[in-house]
C-alpha cells in the first residue's frame, strides 16, 4: 500500500511540474504578444531571456519521468500517463519557443507603424490560449469532450491563418516599403498556426491517456 501511495505521489509531482511549466509558458506567450502589440522591445527581450527557465524545467521533467519509469516499471494507465506527460511537456516547450520567436519578430519590427490591424493575429492568439487551457484540462480531468472542442478551435485558427496569409502577401505586392514588417507578420502568423497545432497534439495525448488509442486531430 505504501509503495502504491509513493508512486501516486510521484505521479502527482510529475503532473505538478508539467502544470508549472504550462503556467510559465502561458505567461511567456501573453508577454510576447503584449510586447508585439505595444511594440515593447524591453518586454520582448525579457521573454527571450526567460525562455531558459522553461528549457531547464523541460529537462528536469524529462529526467524525472525517465527515472520514474525505470524505478517503478509502470504498466497500463500509469505508463500511459507518464508517456502522455512527456509528450505534452515536449509540445509545451515548443509553444515556449514560438513565444520567444514572436518576441524576436517584435524586435525586428521595431517602432515602425504597426500593421497588426490588417491581420487576424490577435484572434488567433486568443483562440490558441483558450485551446491550451482546454487541452491541459482535458488531460488533468480526463475529459474527452474537451478534446473535440480543441480540434474544432484548431480549424478556426487554420482559417484565420489562411486569411491573414493572403492579406499579407497581397500587401507585400502593393506596399514594398513595408516589406520588413510584413515578412515578420507572416512569421508570426505561422508561429500562431503552429502553436495551435502543438496544442492539438496535447489534446491527442489527453485522448491517448483516456482511451488508450492514438488519435490524429491535425489531419
Amino acid at each position: 500500500m505504501n509503495a502504491r501511495k509513493n508512486f501516486d505521489n510521484s505521479l502527482d509531482e510529475l503532473q505538478n511540474k508539467m502544470l508549472e511549466m504550462n503556467e510559465l509558458v502561458v505567461s511567456a506567450f501573453e508577454k510576447a504578444f503584449t510586447a508585439f502589440q505595444d511594440q515593447n522591445i524591453e518586454l520582448a527581450l525579457k521573454v527571450i531571456e526567460d525562455d531558459t527557465v522553461i528549457d531547464n524545467l523541460d529537462v528536469e521533467i524529462n529526467q524525472f519521468a525517465v527515472w520514474l519509469i525505470a524505478k517503478e516499471q509502470p504498466f497500463a494507465i500509469d505508463l500511459r500517463r507518464i508517456i502522455a506527460s512527456l509528450k505534452i511537456t515536449s509540445d509545451i516547450e515548443r509553444i515556449a519557443d514560438f513565444a520567444a520567436n514572436i518576441a524576436k519578430a517584435t524586435i525586428k519590427i521595431g517602432k515602425s507603424h504597426s500593421l497588426i490591424s490588417m491581420t487576424n493575429l490577435e484572434q488567433m492568439k486568443e483562440i490558441s490560449m483558450n485551446m491550451l487551457k482546454m487541452a491541459v484540462t482535458s488531460f488533468i480531468n480526463e475529459d474527452i469532450s474537451l478534446v473535440k472542442e480543441v480540434a474544432d478551435l484548431d480549424d478556426q485558427v487554420d482559417n484565420y491563418y489562411s486569411e491573414t496569409y493572403n492579406r499579407i502577401t497581397e500587401a507585400l505586392k502593393q506596399n514594398p516599403e513595408d516589406t520588413t514588417q510584413l515578412v515578420q507578420l507572416l512569421f508570426i502568423n505561422r508561429y500562431l498556426e503552429r502553436t495551435a497545432d502543438h496544442i492539438t497534439n496535447i489534446a491527442e495525448s489527453a485522448a491517448y491517456l483516456i482511451k488508450g488509442q492514438i488519435y490524429d486531430l491535425n489531419s
